[in-house]
C-alpha cells in the first residue's frame, strides 16, 4: 500500500511524536464561494484546519474519541475497547462526568488512521513525561496510544467543582504513550508553571492540564471574606503540591470555526 498527497504545498506535517502526526492546512482550498473570505481571513489568523495522521505499526494500538475517525488504510481494525461488562459501566460512568464518549473505539493493525479535521490545535504529550500522569479539562481528548491508562480524578473537595465553574471529575492519563489533545490555544501560547511545594492561583477555568498529584481547591483570593470584596477577585481557583500547570493567557470563547465542522458529541452518543 501506497498513499501520495497527504503533505502538498497546502499543507504539510507541523509536529510529530512517536507515531503520531499533526497535519495542518496553510490553505484550505476546498471551500465555497460564499465563505472564501472568512477562511482567508481565518488563516491569517491561525485558524487552520488541522488532522492527526497516526502512522500504525502492527505493534500499537491507538484509543480514539468515539466518532473522530475520518479514513484508515491498510489492515487496520476497529474495537469497541470494552474489555467486559465491568470495564464497560467504568467506561460509561467516566464518560458521563468528563463530557467525554462513554466507549472510545480502539484501532488495531498496520496502516495508517486519520482523524476528522479540527480548527482546534492539536497538541501531542508524552504522558511519561508526567511522572503520575496528566489531567486534562473535559473534552480536550482526542487520542493516545493504547497503553496509556485513562482514569478518573475527583475533585479534593465538593467546593471545587461548584465554586471553580468545574466538573466533579476528571479525565487523567498515565503510563507510557503518546496523547493527543484539542486545545482552543496554541501549545506555543500556553503558559506553564513549575511548582515545587508551592501553589498557583488562577482567576477562572484558564488551566487546561495539570500534573495528576497537584491538590485542586478553590479558595477567597485574600484571607478575609471583605477582602476579596474590595479587590473584586471573590474565589480562586488554587493549584497546590509539586508538579505542573500549563495555563492558557487567554479566557474561553466560543468561535465560529467550532461551528463549521460537524459534532463528534453526536456521534459519541
Amino acid at each position: 500500500m501506497k498513499v501520495y498527497n497527504i503533505e502538498n504545498k497546502e499543507r504539510h506535517i507541523t509536529k510529530r511524536m512517536g507515531n503520531f502526526s499533526v497535519l495542518e492546512y496553510d490553505r484550505d482550498l476546498s471551500v465555497a464561494s460564499v465563505n472564501a473570505m472568512e477562511q482567508y481571513f481565518m488563516s491569517q489568523m491561525g485558524m487552520r484546519r488541522r488532522q492527526l495522521v497516526v502512522n500504525m505499526t502492527g505493534q500499537n494500538s491507538v484509543v480514539v474519541q468515539a466518532g473522530a475517525m475520518q479514513w484508515m488504510a491498510g489492515n487496520v481494525v476497529a474495537t469497541s475497547g470494552v474489555k467486559g461488562v465491568g470495564d464497560l459501566f467504568g467506561k460509561a460512568l467516566r464518560g458521563a462526568v468528563t463530557k467525554e464518549s462513554a466507549v472510545k473505539p480502539e484501532y488495531k493493525g498496520a496502516g495508517i488512521l486519520v482523524l476528522e479535521p479540527t480548527y482546534k490545535h492539536i497538541i501531542l504529550v508524552d504522558v511519561a513525561q508526567w511522572g503520575a500522569g496528566i489531567t486534562v479539562e473535559d473534552g480536550m481528548f482526542y487520542a493516545c496510544d493504547g497503553t496509556v491508562r485513562q482514569n478518573l480524578v475527583a475533585r479534593k473537595t465538593l467546593s471545587s467543582a461548584v465554586l471553580g465553574n468545574e466538573g466533579l471529575f476528571n479525565l487523567s492519563l498515565s503510563g507510557q504513550g503518546v496523547a493527543a489533545l484539542e486545545s482552543n490555544v496554541p501549545e506555543e501560547e500556553l503558559i506553564a508553571i513549575d511548582l515545587e511545594n508551592d501553589e498557583v492561583r488562577i482567576d477562572g477555568d484558564m488551566a487546561v492540564c495539570w500534573s495528576s498529584n497537584l491538590q485542586f481547591t478553590v479558595e477567597k483570593s485574600t484571607k478575609s471574606l471583605i477582602g476579596s470584596a474590595i479587590s473584586g477577585e471573590g474565589l480562586v481557583n488554587v493549584y497546590r503540591g509539586t508538579g505542573r500547570v500549563l495555563m492558557s493567557p487567554v479566557a474561553k470563547t466560543a468561535t465560529w470555526a467550532e461551528a463549521a465542522l460537524p459534532k463528534r458529541a453526536n456521534a459519541a452518543k
